[in-house]
């Protein structure tokens, strides 16, 4: 028989010792057994209508534990049945039991005592079983209504994921600024139970996370059991500038991580990615370490172990966050001239191409977010030419406008193609919403007409390519007309091409709706009308096509590098194919911020001799040609 059992019929609880007759509420009376308890029949018949101040039963506490506590299972019912006769057979010989109600022994009063406690034990059963039924029931109901068609579900996800989300949420996002953070947008985990329901994206997770062990809550990654335990790795943050409501920080490097990151250098040297291996094997949280095996790993097509070690590395830097350090105010600015600080941006960067491969845009475009506000100034990565995409892949249509407005002044989006493609995109997709007033519907066509002519008689050489990607072929009278054609495409400048090819290769699957094609095709013509009748429009924009767009700045660069897209890649200029670049740092800027050099190593001749390279292989500090002089001079002593 079990412990708990036995507790039960005691009417004891877990951690206390037997009750007296105190407690049980029962007065000493001429009735009395020879144990000193009174008989069942009086104690039912006095405490049954009363509130329960006092048990005058004992069997009764297994009833009241019962109801709270999980059900017996049938071996402990039986014991507790057969320990039941035996306590009220045993303890007080005058007592009924079932067997003397079974023979026939006792009066009527007592006769019916044994009938009442089975009621009182079992009523409290017989509710928790309809509970069950009803809860089986339910997720029965639950199991139907998940095997609906999963095609629906995501039609109606998208229909109502865009403007229903911005209507309801209209009046906080406005008050907000533009570049404002969610904590609950930086998980995918929330974007996938969005799209697919918590039983699908974590039904797997539920039996591992009963066996994690206790990790340190993280915004921007969550750690993983299989990677190795963290420890300190030398790199800290220091507020370093306070500046109108603005807070700028600098990540720093100890010592110790700084002879990490020269053994890190030489084994970048060595062209052998074996040595960062065996680096990260000895520092499991190098940062520069995991960027550049994260490039590796992608190239050899391990997209998984990739994308695992650029999220060990965003964990890395996260511990060493400052404590007033904000990812949602958008008030704390890193600076990318110090090289301590550029691990951070290329990490976030890659850790967004990741999730927009995996298709998370609405993460995605919060991470983006994170990036603008950490340097909207200089926006080192050039992530504005990503952040429009970002934002229609995730139908967040109201934040790409609003961008618009409140940047053009002073930023000039409207002369980056993205921008000036997008964002009367964005106003057409708003004005195929049925929540909104035929009012804001009117307003959208017409902003989305305008501003899509604008952008085609700025950047007439999208056109072309944009309908060969989405395998549309042009009508006659756009085909045959001039200001479309191959020499919109040639006399443009070097760099308004890679901001173009970099453009139509990136976004042109969300033009290829059929809707959005007919409305583009009006639009053309409208356009091709007003070169016709010679508007002065057309050739401003073409004077400004000369005049601007000769180089582009050192970031643009860097982000069509680190976007990889191959038609923007093909029209990079020599000066920047030419160089090496690596992951941990493409294109260091110029102007860099070093706190910390390299020591000096020493440079070995290069018309050495065969032996003389076998000996310093033997021996790292040997120099022939020093030991040859060393040799002269002591013949010429002797």
């Amino acid at each position: 028989m079990s412990r708990r059992a036995l507790r039960r019929l005691r009417g004891e609880q877990r951690g206390q010792e037997e009750p007296g007759l105190g407690e049980l509420g029962l007065d000493p009376g001429p009735e009395r057994g020879p144990e000193g308890l009174a008989p069942p029949v009086a104690a039912g018949r006095g405490q049954r209508g009363s509130a329960r101040s006092g048990v005058s039963n004992r069997f009764e506490l297994i009833t009241a534990e019962e109801s709270e506590d999980e059900p017996l299972s049938r071996e402990e019912r039986a014991d507790a049945r057969l320990s039941e006769r035996d306590a009220a057979g045993g303890n007080n010989e005058g007592a009924v039991t079932e067997e003397t109600e079974g023979n026939g022994q006792g009066d009527g009063e007592e006769a019916e005592q044994p009938d009442q406690t089975p009621v009182l034990s079992n009523k409290p059963r017989k509710k928790k079983k309809k509970r069950k039924t009803k809860r089986a029931s339910a997720g029965e109901t639950l199991e139907d209504n998940d095997l609906e068609d999963i095609d629906s579900l995501l039609e109606k996800i998208e229909d109502t994921n865009g403007l229903s989300q911005q209507t309801q949420s209209g009046i906080i996002a406005g008050s907000r600024p533009l570049l404002y953070v969610e904590h609950r947008n930086l998980n995918p985990e929330n974007e996938l139970k969005r799209y697919f329901g918590a039983r699908t994206v974590l039904g797997e997770l539920r039996p591992r996370q009963r066996q994690r062990q206790y990790v340190r809550s993280m915004w921007l990654t969550a750690p993983k059991n299989t990677w190795p335990r963290y420890s300190k790795t030398g790199i800290t943050m220091q507020l370093v500038d306070t500046r109108r409501g603005v807070q700028y920080f600098t990540f720093e490097h100890h010592r110790e991580y700084q002879q990490v990151q020269f053994k890190f250098l030489d084994a970048v040297e060595s062209m052998d990615p074996n040595n960062i291996v065996l680096l990260l094997q000895m520092n499991p949280y190098h940062v520069d370490s995991l960027l550049q095996l994260s490039d590796v790993c992608r190239m050899q097509e391990d997209q998984e172990m990739a994308r695992d070690l650029i999220e060990r590395a965003l964990y890395s830097l996260e511990c060493a966050f400052h404590p007033v350090f904000s990812l949602t105010s958008g008030t704390c600015r890193l600076d990318y001239r110090r090289p301590e600080n550029r691990a951070f941006f290329l990490a976030l960067f890659k850790h967004l191409m990741f999730l927009e491969k995996r298709g998370c845009p609405r993460t995605a475009l919060e991470f983006c977010k994170l990036i603008l506000s950490l340097d909207p100034e200089n926006d080192p990565l050039c992530v504005l030419l990503l952040i429009d995409f970002l934002s229609l892949r995730a139908r967040e249509y109201t934040f790409l406008t609003r961008m618009f407005q409140e940047w053009e002044s002073h930023r000039n989006l409207s002369q980056l193609p993205n921008f000036a493609f997008s964002v009367p995109l964005a106003y057409f997709f708003l004005s195929q919403q049925e929540e909104c007033s035929e009012l804001e519907l009117s307003q959208a066509r017409e902003r989305a007409a305008r501003l899509i002519q604008l952008a085609l008689i700025m950047f007439p050489s999208v056109l072309m390519p944009l309908l060969d990607h989405c395998s549309v072929q042009p009508d006659a009278r756009v085909a045959s007309h001039s200001f479309f054609g191959l020499n919109a495409q040639i006399s443009q400048p070097p760099a308004l091409n890679q901001l173009t090819s970099l453009y139509v290769g990136r976004t042109h699957s969300l033009w290829k709706d059929p809707a959005v094609m007919a409305w583009l095709e009006t639009n053309v013509h409208e356009v091709l009308r007003m070169v016709d009748a010679r508007d002065p429009l057309v050739e401003e924009s073409e004077h400004k096509r000369k005049m601007r767009y000769q180089s582009a700045p050192r970031n643009i660069y860097r982000h069509i590098i680190l976007s990889e897209m191959k038609e923007a890649t093909a029209a990079l200029p020599l000066e920047v194919t030419s160089q090496p670049v690596m992951g941990f740092d493409p294109l260091p800027p110029l102007d860099s911020i070093v706190s910390y050099t390299r020591p000096e190593r020493t440079n070995h001749p290069s018309n050495e001799s065969t032996l003389s390279l076998f000996f310093r292989s033997l021996l790292p500090n040997f120099n022939l040609q020093l030991s040859s002089l060393a040799g002269g001079h002591q013949a010429r002593r002797g």
